[in-house]
C-alpha cells in the first residue's frame, strides 16, 4: 500500500520568519518608492505634501485596522466604503437638517455603524452566509440609502468648530486625522498581541473548528470583529464629513478596495490566521504614497486606475504564494 505524504503543520518559527520577510519586503518596496518619488515627483518632500499624505490616508488607516481583523478571521468586508458614505450622509441629515446637537448626532452615527455590522455578523454566523455576500448586500443597500436621504446632494454646512477633526492640526504641525489613525493602530496592535480577544481572532482564522473545541466563542468573536469594522467605518465617515464640512453621499467611494489591498500588501493572508497591524500600516502608507506621487507627476487619472489595478494583482498573488497549500 502506497502512503501519501501528509501536509505537516508549519512550524511557528517558520511562520514568524515568513511574516518578517513579507514585512521587510514591503518596507524595502516602500523605501524604493519613496526614493523614486523624491527624484521624480515635484515637491514630494515638502513638509506640507508629506503631512497631506498622512491626512489623506488617515481614514483608510483606521478602517484598515478592523479590516485586518476581518481578514485574519477568514472573512472579508466590502461594505466599508458605503458605510463611510452612509455615516457621513446620516450625520449631515441629523445635525444640519434635523438640528440635532452635533455631539449627540456623532454618538448616534457611531452606534448605528456598529449596529448594522453586528446585524451582518449575526447573519454571517447564524446562517453561515459567506461574508462577501452579506457585506456586498450592505455595500449596495447603504450606498443607495445614502443617496435617498440626501437626494444625492451634499448637506452643508457644519459648524466651523467641527472642522478640527478633519482639517485641524496638533501643535500646528500634525494633522488631527493622522493622530487618530496612529492611536487606532496602537490600540489594535495592543489588542492583537496582548489580549485574549486578539489571540481568538487568529485562532478562528487559522482553524475555526479547533478554536471552537478549545473553548473560544467563535460566533461572538466574529460578531465583535464586524462591530469594530462598522464602528470605524462610521468614525471614518465623521472624519470625512469634518474634512469636507458636509454630509456627502459619495465620500469613501472605492475606499473598500484600497483598504483591502493595503491589508493584503501588509502580509495579512486571505486564507486567514496570519497578519499584523504594522504590516497593515506599511501597506496603507505604500498605497497613499503611490497615489500622491502619481498625482504630483501629472499622471492621467485613468492610468492611475490601471496602476492601482496592477497593485491589487500583485498583492493578491503575493498573498496566495505565501499561503501554504492545505491538504
Amino acid at each position: 500500500m502506497i502512503k501519501t505524504a501528509e501536509a505537516r503543520p508549519q512550524p511557528m518559527w517558520l511562520a514568524r520568519a515568513g511574516e518578517i520577510l513579507s514585512r521587510s519586503g514591503l518596507m524595502i518596496a516602500l523605501l524604493i518608492l519613496f526614493v523614486l518619488l523624491w527624484a521624480f515627483a515635484p515637491n514630494f518632500l515638502s513638509e506640507r505634501n508629506l503631512f497631506n499624505v498622512l491626512r489623506a490616508v488617515a481614514v483608510n488607516g483606521m478602517i484598515a485596522c478592523a479590516m485586518t481583523f476581518i481578514i485574519i478571521s477568514g472573512d472579508i468586508d466590502v461594505s466599508v466604503g458605503s458605510a463611510v458614505a452612509w455615516s457621513s450622509s446620516l450625520l449631515g441629515v441629523l445635525a444640519i437638517q434635523q438640528k440635532w446637537p452635533l455631539g449627540l448626532a456623532v454618538i448616534f452615527v457611531l452606534i448605528q455603524g456598529a449596529f448594522w455590522h453586528i446585524l451582518a455578523g449575526l447573519i454571517r454566523v447564524k446562517w453561515n452566509v459567506p461574508a462577501f455576500v452579506v457585506t456586498l448586500t450592505m455595500y449596495l443597500s447603504l450606498k443607495g440609502a445614502a443617496k435617498v436621504i440626501t437626494n444625492a446632494y451634499p448637506i452643508t454646512p457644519f459648524p466651523d468648530s467641527f472642522s478640527f477633526w478633519g482639517q485641524g492640526y496638533i501643535a500646528n504641525v500634525i494633522p488631527v486625522p493622522a493622530v487618530l489613525m496612529v492611536l487606532t493602530i496602537i490600540i489594535f496592535y495592543f489588542v492583537s498581541t496582548r489580549t485574549v480577544f486578539g489571540r481568538s481572532v487568529y485562532s478562528v482564522g487559522g482553524n475555526e473548528e479547533a478554536a471552537r473545541l478549545s473553548g473560544i466563542p467563535v460566533w461572538r468573536t466574529r460578531i465583535m470583529i464586524f462591530a469594530l469594522s462598522g464602528f470605524l467605518a462610521a468614525l471614518g465617515g465623521i472624519v470625512m464629513s469634518s474634512r469636507v464640512m458636509g454630509g456627502v453621499y459619495n465620500v469613501g467611494e472605492g475606499l473598500e478596495f484600497e483598504v483591502i489591498v493595503a491589508v493584503v500588501m501588509g502580509g495579512t493572508s486571505l486564507a486567514g490566521g496570519a497578519g499584523s497591524m504594522i504590516g497593515t500600516l506599511l501597506g496603507v502608507l505604500f498605497i497613499g504614497l503611490l497615489s500622491n506621487g502619481m498625482t504630483l507627476m501629472g499622471i492621467h487619472p485613468y492610468w492611475q486606475e490601471v496602476a492601482r489595478g496592477l497593485v491589487v494583482l500583485v498583492a493578491v498573488l503575493s498573498s496566495v504564494i505565501q499561503t501554504p497549500i492545505k491538504k
